[in-house]
């Protein structure tokens, strides 16, 4: 389009109060960058929200906004058009009759592809104005994740059948395509997992979000292409192709708008075929103290323990609970030139600069105990040892901390109290954990509410009684919208529990007495539960008490 129709289009974005003349001049340099639809680069922009500037600009060039979420498409209108063409024009098809399909279009005044679209489809085409990302974003939902691609490939294997097993298959530009666009999708939806998993009539892709799997539709006939699929994952992560008996696992690097990803790929065997997951790393998300979400005692209590000459502090709690990201602030914290730090990890989930790590590799017998073993003769100041999952490691770290390290571990525990029983389940004497322990930390991850959508309401009498919360009390929950993708949440937070070892905990722990009987005592003495925790968060507005409920049992605390 035209530089006159762009600033004549943000002209009336101003004339209309929708925006100011600064923010059509920051726009403008933009649109000019990308060659995108001004309106569009104002909403993606965050510059106003997409009902206010598509709702005006339909008025004034005589083509409606239409908001695609609130519409269910037709069906013979979606049959139409085939994917590739929707996503090439960028456009969703609305509805057909009388031999006139209306469809959704990000940039109306572009009259070349609405010629193109009348001539190629034969139809005469009734044009709205819709937001790009929504468009897109329909497409994916009722098309499928790649439905371009997977069209492109049946139409080629009618036209010249191939097998979908073969060596070209997997080098196929489409297949390569189709898998960096599960990748990529991935990464823009902030997923922290994809799952790959072949059932007998379908091939399913889910990503992980804040925790929760979200299913995401794959176009018909995918499964057809399922084995091609997997080979191509397997040569991007060095993985045998050959091999679908066994599970395999490896590493892939990847690049996306200028950052790159560690992939950490596994297989596993099936029926039905290999099921494949992701885990997603970004190598900037290393976080520092600040960025945990710690309460502010909490915090304080944290940096006195960073300060220790020597200690155990073990961060406790289930599989993806930020146990790893807790201990790897408290590394970037402590990671000074007069300090030598030394990791030992399974596997290593993000490097960082002037820290020594070391893979854990049981197969040629370097396990955590005898690499422990090894780093002790290095000099260390500092140690990580990413899980303590047997005595004879337990020993070590415990003398390690005795001789004058601090050493961080994890344990899979499901509050603080319940480390001190697991080490003295695993057989460390009661005089040792007394001795060498400073802090056990349990956490878990909850969902912050969108920004944008919360609002505040009364907490109903059931959760008052079970947060002993005052009856009326306000607090915050969300009705889902574009910004959070209609979930209610964006983000996640961390709740915490710390159990330092106090005299009166030392004592306890002397006379083996039970993790209940520690978590009471510990609770007299000040300790916030997780529950309790996850109670101030809720006050802040920053989560629900569902949410809590969801990660903390009901009668803890």
């Amino acid at each position: 389009m035209a530089e006159r129709e762009e600033r004549f289009i943000g002209q009336l974005l101003v004339n209309a109060g929708i925006i100011s003349h600064e923010d059509l001049e920051k726009a403008l340099v933009e649109h000019k960058r990308t060659g995108e639809f001004l309106a569009t680069t104002v909403v993606k922009m965050k510059l106003a929200p997409e009902e206010a500037v598509f709702s005006i600009l339909g008025e004034q060039i005589g083509v409606p906004y239409i908001n695609l979420r609130k519409i269910e498409p037709d069906a013979q209108a979606l049959e139409k058009v085939p994917a590739r063409f929707a996503l090439h024009y960028k456009i969703f098809p609305v509805k057909l009759y009388d031999n006139t399909l209306e469809i959704a279009i990000s940039d109306p005044l572009n009259i070349q592809a609405l010629d193109d679209i009348r001539l190629l489809l034969n139809l005469d085409v009734k044009p709205y104005l819709a937001y790009e990302e929504t468009i897109m974003d329909m497409i994916r939902r009722y098309y499928g994740l790649g439905a371009g691609t997977v069209e492109g490939l049946q139409k080629r294997q009618k036209e010249k059948p191939v097998s979908v097993e073969v060596e070209e298959a997997v080098e196929d530009s489409s297949i390569i395509n189709f898998v960096n666009q599960i990748l990529t999708q991935a990464i823009e939806d902030r997923a922290t997992d994809v799952h790959i998993e072949p059932f007998e009539d379908e091939l399913r892709v889910r990503y992980r979000i804040d925790g929760i799997l979200h299913n995401m539709p794959l176009p018909q006939g995918a499964k057809q292409f399922q084995s091609a699929i997997t080979s191509r994952i397997k040569i991007m992560a060095n993985l045998n192709i050959a091999e679908r008996r066994l599970p395999q696992d490896g590493k892939i690097v990847f690049k996306y708008k200028d950052q790159e990803y560690d992939l950490r790929v596994s297989t596993l065997p099936t029926p039905e075929g290999e099921s494949i997951d992701i885990r997603i790393l970004s190598k900037t998300m290393l976080f520092s103290l600040g960025d945990l979400g710690l309460l502010e005692e909490d915090y304080n209590i944290l940096e006195s323990l960073l300060k220790k000459p020597n200690g155990i502090i073990f961060v406790t709690g289930p599989t993806g609970s930020g146990k790893t990201t807790t201990l790897y602030a408290c590394l970037q914290k402590l990671n000074t030139q007069d300090r030598k730090i030394i990791t030992i990890e399974d596997p290593i989930e993000y490097r960082i600069k002037g820290i020594t790590q070391i893979q854990v590799h049981p197969k040629i017998g370097l396990t955590f105990a005898q690499g422990l073993r090894s780093i002790l003769r290095h000099d260390p100041d500092i140690i990580l040892i990413g899980e303590v999952r047997d005595i004879e490691t337990a020993e070590i770290a415990i003398r390690a901390s005795l001789t004058g390290h601090l050493v961080f571990s994890t344990l899979h525990t499901n509050d603080a109290a319940s480390g001190v029983t697991r080490l003295l389940d695993m057989g460390i004497e009661p005089y040792l954990i007394a001795s060498s322990v400073e802090c056990f930390i349990a956490q878990r991850l909850v969902r912050v509410l969108c920004n944008k959508c919360k609002y505040k309401e009364k907490i109903s009498p059931k959760l008052a009684k079970i947060f002993s919360a005052e009856e009326g009390l306000e607090i915050y929950n969300a009705k889902g919208c574009e910004e959070c993708k209609y979930t209610k949440y964006k983000g996640r937070t961390a709740i915490y529990e710390f159990l330092p070892l106090k005299p009166e905990i030392k004592e306890l722990i002397l006379k083996r007495a039970s993790s209940d009987q520690i978590k009471k005592t510990a609770v007299k003495l000040g300790m916030r539960t997780l529950k309790m925790e996850g109670w101030e968060k809720i006050k802040a507005g920053l989560t629900t008490c569902e949410e809590v409920l969801r990660v903390v049992a009901e009668e803890e605390g």
